[in-house]
């Protein structure tokens, strides 16, 4: 299978984003994308993980070209509130862990847990990545004199209108190198036993579904069997609204902020003009009116304009079917908690450029490409099934059903899985006592008091009694509170978020 030709179903950020990869890689391929003039777009992804740095690099944009048009800031970290159990709250910073012998191991930390219980999990993220001073004062700075060990470029994402980044780079990237746009309904697909034939007569080697949930190419076309994880993942609903800022300079933060909440949670994204804002639900334990009902509760208020989505949480078996493939809410979705959403986007996106930079396109490679997408899927979804599995939360049948749940016989069958995930965790813990500092499971693990070690357990296998274990441990738990200190001190002359962005972006 050659393509010279590649045809993109749909607009939206999904198929934006994937009609500038595609031109950027292969900018002597003819490019299409078809999308309809009537059909909206989900148009609540506002919140990124830091790989879609990785993205905006390889295409060359710069942040500053479109975080304007975009209505966008920087974010640093994600903020999980009430998610532990109530009145409880930490970070996920993005970036790696300062961590080096002469200053703190990741288990370190755990040693100050164990022998001061009243330190807040909080303190966990605080003590190993320094932009958590930032976020802690609502700070921003491009770090070019390395006052603290934070890289501005790798350690940070965006909170922006996904909406208008998708017309951003029609206007400012896709259409100026040469990709071709075709505004129609799509009335007419041919197909036969090789895939797709054309869509309203227009012809291609290769068809890109980014037809969001409907997946028009991949699932009605082609019917490829989907993979539900509603076994996985509790939440298949959200309401989603807009607020306005009442004290924007005070209240615009570096971070997404999710509350848990009866059913589910509640998203607060801080862009420039405005914050967006969701409840994520099941309505298995509540109804769509009686969630919109606690949502309003929830915000104080009922004057917003608000608006219902069903999300189909899972995966097609199969990615790349003869000459189709799914990108985006086509291909599948895992539920917006970790911010996910554009992050399969792109990284769906960097594994199709691998495969389709092959000469000839095999069977092999099509399968292959679906089990790198398919593996990163997997693997993210049960991440975020984590934070459901280690919360503590008891207080509504929601929780309660979370804390009861079989996550995974896997783990009681002795069955070590191909993928990582949650058996992977509980690996990790069992076989070596501390967590990968790559990644975000040492985080939230934190957040959630769910220790690769313990005090017992140290005390046995060293031959330590409690006394000898804070004499050991002294130095280096002062060192690691006074490596906070430093860095909330050194951020204190630095710019507001807000003041750096108005500088910066909003001139």
């Amino acid at each position: 299978m050659k393509m010279n030709k590649i045809i993109i179903l749909g607009g939206g950020s999904a198929g934006w984003m994937t009609a500038a990869t595609m031109i950027k890689t292969f900018p002597n391929k003819e490019i299409v994308l078809i999308e309809s003039p009537n059909a909206p777009t989900v148009g609540v992804g506002e919140s990124t993980v830091g790989g879609i740095r990785d993205w905006t690099k390889y295409l060359g944009i710069d942040d500053k070209e479109f975080l304007k048009y975009c209505d966008g800031s920087y974010k640093l970290s994600i903020k999980f509130t009430d998610f532990y159990r109530k009145g409880t709250e930490f970070h996920y910073p993005f970036g790696q862990p300062v961590i080096d012998g002469n200053h703190a191991k990741l288990n370190d930390w755990w040693f100050k847990k164990f022998l001061k219980p009243e330190t807040p999990n909080s303190d966990y993220a605080e003590c190993h990545f320094p932009q958590m001073a930032l976020v802690n004062n609502n700070k921003l700075d491009y770090n070019k004199d390395n006052i603290i060990p934070f890289d501005f470029n790798k350690n940070t994402a965006y909170h922006f209108d996904a909406t208008k980044f998708g017309v951003w780079l029609k206007e400012h990237y896709c259409l100026p190198k040469g990709v071709k746009h075709i505004e129609e309904d799509i009335k007419d697909i041919k197909s036969d036993e090789n895939g797709i034939v054309s869509l309203n007569g227009h012809s291609a080697d290769l068809f890109i579904d980014c037809s969001g949930f409907k997946s028009l190419l991949l699932d009605k076309t082609i019917n490829e069997p989907f993979e539900s994880y509603n076994d996985l993942l509790p939440n298949n609903s959200a309401w989603a609204t807009k607020i306005d800022y009442k004290d924007k300079e005070k209240e615009i933060k570096p971070y997404t902020n999710c509350t848990a909440i009866n059913n589910g949670w509640v998203w607060n994204i801080p862009l420039w003009s405005r914050i967006g804002t969701g409840y994520v639900y099941s309505d298995k334990f509540v109804s769509d009116e009686d969630a919109l009902k606690e949502f309003k509760e929830y915000l104080g208020r009922d004057d917003l304009e608000f608006r219902n989505i069903k999300m189909r949480v899972g995966i097609h078996k199969r990615l790349f079917v003869k000459n189709v493939v799914a990108i985006g809410l086509a291909a599948g979705f895992i539920e917006p908690l970790e911010s996910n959403g554009l992050f399969t986007v792109h990284e769906f996106l960097i594994r199709l450029v691998r495969t389709l930079n092959r000469e000839k396109i095999s069977q092999w490679d099509k399968d292959n490409y679906t089990y790198q997408c398919k593996r990163l899927f997997r693997d993210f979804a049960e991440f975020v099934a984590m934070h459901y599995a280690f919360s503590q939360r008891t207080d509504t049948k929601y929780w309660q059903n979370n804390f009861n749940k079989e996550w995974t016989s896997d783990i009681i069958n002795l069955k070590r899985p191909l993928l990582n995930g949650m058996v992977e965790a509980a690996i990790h813990r069992d076989d070596s006592y501390h967590f990968p500092h790559n990644g975000g499971l040492h985080t939230i693990a934190a957040g959630m008091n769910w220790s690769p070690t313990d005090l017992e357990t140290i005390m046995y296998t060293n031959q330590l009694n409690r006394s000898e274990l804070e004499l050991q441990y002294k130095e280096i738990i002062d060192r690691i509170d006074m490596r906070k200190t430093d860095w909330d001190n050194i951020v204190q002359h630095l710019p507001s978020l807000y003041k750096f962005l108005k500088d910066n972006i909003y001139e």
